[in-house]
């Protein structure tokens, strides 16, 4: 559920992620695979041919729009990704629909947008990034005003999956559009403002919906959130710089599918895909059912209020930015079971009756997980020898696809046996994950008292 996102994969040490979605090093790697060479690379060539770097620079016009025009876009996505999550109670009060079918408004749009990750990624490759992210947000926000007019809850939940491939194209683009048009010097602090851009719209989803649809309804405030993503849509069209170093590549599905079969068959990525899917599972099974417990007995919170405790959300960009310090203190799996045991704290927290508890629990939940997130996503990148756009639009796909099963299952066990029902689910998860890392600890040791090669072992 965060904005990731795009938060994705593979950001440097201490950086700032989101639940967006597709990380710095994936654009990075991906302008490496199309065009066989690192930006690092091109600006050494630029200089042993006596020729400028011609990619954007800060204090440039050109500059300003393409980062104006990325954070608008990536505003844009994440105000829709996550949009009816605190509106579940309201949607299943006026469908009659149980929290685990109300949370398919949820659960399918980030699981058509994993479904849709790669087959986009590749077509960014021939067809251009602008080109692609300009029918990605347009298609998504134009969707997004269809759907306060859904006449039963099918019908909104086949929209909210049809918005999840539309979104799927920003993530999948906007990394190595950074990465081809800005000049190496500049693009962490690039990928640092497009960040941004995600975690403000994702955060400003769940707030303006919760306040607004208190003052009128749901439907108001997914039109009005709709409203916005095509007004962001307009000024990404209008200030994005035309792509001056893309260079087509032809599409090659068996390529692809070897790059990927050969991620699948590596156990060290497969155990980073399965963490980071646990991590997002349990994020998102709590978020999703979150507004449920807060509406009723003994909390009795407005939708407004509700939305507002999503502020809590914040606590991760604070994470992301000291778990790079931690990683280089206590190593991976040192900040991996630091972050398993503080989800856990977390959850056991909000098991208490009391709005303290479970706001401190959320916070303990929200630093957690964005422990374990970067760790995760960060490792895939130094542990794929090739391929590293596909292997972390592969991390991505099982971090959305966690964000799917965790919210319709979490919703499903509130339904059936209230909130410790989901803290149970998420509790296994957390087991999972601890399960995972010790199986990694007990083959790295193997490893080395065989002689074998360590690796990136998390």
């Amino acid at each position: 559920m965060p904005d990731a996102d795009t938060r994705a994969p593979a950001p440097a040490a201490g950086a700032r992620t989101t639940e967006s979605p597709a990380p710095a090093r994936t654009g990075t790697a991906a302008v490496t695979a199309a065009k066989g060479r690192t930006p690092a690379a091109g600006t050494a060539a630029a200089k042993a041919t006596g020729t400028a770097d011609e990619r954007l620079l800060p204090g440039t016009s050109a500059y300003r729009r393409a980062i104006l025009a990325l954070f608008a876009a990536g505003t844009a996505t994440f105000l829709l990704v996550y949009a009816t999550q605190g509106l579940l109670p309201a949607i299943s009060a006026e469908f009659s629909a149980t929290p685990a079918r109300a949370s398919l408004t949820v659960s399918l749009t980030t699981g058509a947008l994993a479904a849709a990750l790669l087959p986009v990624s590749t077509l960014s490759e021939k067809y251009g990034r602008l080109q692609v992210m300009t029918a990605s947000v347009f298609g998504a926000a134009l969707v997004g005003l269809a759907i306060p007019f859904s006449p039963d809850l099918t019908t909104l939940v086949v929209l909210r999956a049809l918005q999840g491939v539309a979104l799927a194209g920003l993530p999948a683009s906007a990394m190595a559009y950074l990465a081809e048009e800005v000049s190496p010097r500049a693009l962490a602090g690039a990928v640092g403002l497009y960040v941004a851009g995600n975690s403000l719209g994702g955060m400003t989803s769940r707030l303006a919906a919760g306040w607004i649809a208190q003052w009128t309804n749901w439907r108001v405030a997914l039109g009005v959130l709709g409203a916005a993503s095509l007004l962001c849509a307009v000024t990404f069209l209008l200030l994005a710089p035309k792509a001056r170093h893309f260079t087509p590549s032809p599409i090659n599905p068996a390529a692809l599918l070897r790059t990927v079969r050969g991620h699948l068959g590596n156990p060290l990525l497969l155990r980073l895909y399965l963490l980071g899917m646990l991590f997002m599972s349990v994020f998102g099974s709590v978020y999703t059912v979150l507004a449920y417990r807060l509406t009723e007995a003994p909390f009795h919170l407005a939708e407004g209020v509700i939305g507002s405790i999503f502020l809590v959300y914040l606590v991760g960009t604070f994470t992301s930015a000291v778990s790079g310090r931690l990683t280089a203190r206590i190593g991976r799996r040192g900040s991996l079971y630091t972050g398993i045991a503080t989800v856990t704290a977390g959850l056991l927290l909000t098991l208490a009756d009391s709005l303290t508890a479970v706001l401190l629990g959320l916070v303990l939940i929200t630093g957690g997980f964005f422990t374990g997130h970067v760790v995760a996503s960060g490792s895939v990148s130094g542990t794929a020898a090739s391929g590293r756009a596909q292997a972390s639009a592969l991390y991505m796909t099982a971090y959305y696809v966690g964000n799917s099963v965790g919210g319709t299952v979490g919703a499903g066990a509130y339904h059936s046996a209230g909130w410790s029902g989901t803290t149970a689910v998420a509790l296994l998860a957390m087991a999972a994950a601890a399960a995972t890392t010790g199986y990694a600890t007990w083959r790295a040791r193997g490893g080395r008292r065989a002689g074998a090669d360590r690796g990136a072992e998390p």
